[in-house]
């Protein structure tokens, strides 16, 4: 182990390591429960605003753009512990969330199982109920 993996694995001094498109992996959780709620990306500067506001920052690959969790629907995300993993490129952010994480207005983005389905896949609708309506507050 090098001098310096040995620092990002066991140091204190939090270096994020962005991949090549300056993006790190952020998994959030419910504080209260556990369970995952969503999977975004963060850059420097929404990893940045995320610990100075301790409200959630992301960046959209779709949109290529910076945006606060709940800018636009008001279901928010409160940061109560952030973490890293050993080689820092995603961390781990456990919130207290308000409303819907899903922009589909469902509690979770992980609201369907995959199951077994005569040697291949299906999905199943596991814990689905839409707590808003995205049409109502995503007019397109």
């Amino acid at each position: 182990m090098s001098a310096h993996s040995h620092e990002i694995e066991e140091g204190l001094s939090f270096q994020p390591r962005f991949d090549a498109s300056g993006l790190v992996t952020c998994v959030a959780t419910d504080v209260a429960t556990g369970d995952v709620l969503m999977v975004a990306h963060m850059n420097e500067e929404a990893l940045r605003k995320t610990i100075a506001t301790g409200e959630a920052w992301y960046f959209s690959r779709s949109r290529n753009a910076l945006w606060r969790k709940g800018e636009t629907s008001g279901q928010t995300q409160r940061v109560v512990e952030m973490r890293t993993d050993c080689d820092q490129d995603a961390v781990w952010i456990r919130v207290e969330q308000i409303g819907a994480a899903c922009h589909t207005g469902r509690r979770s983005c992980f609201y369907r199982k995959v199951e077994e389905a005569g040697g291949g896949a299906k999905l199943v609708l596991a814990d689905a109920e839409r707590l808003f309506d995205p049409s109502d507050v995503y007019k397109k």
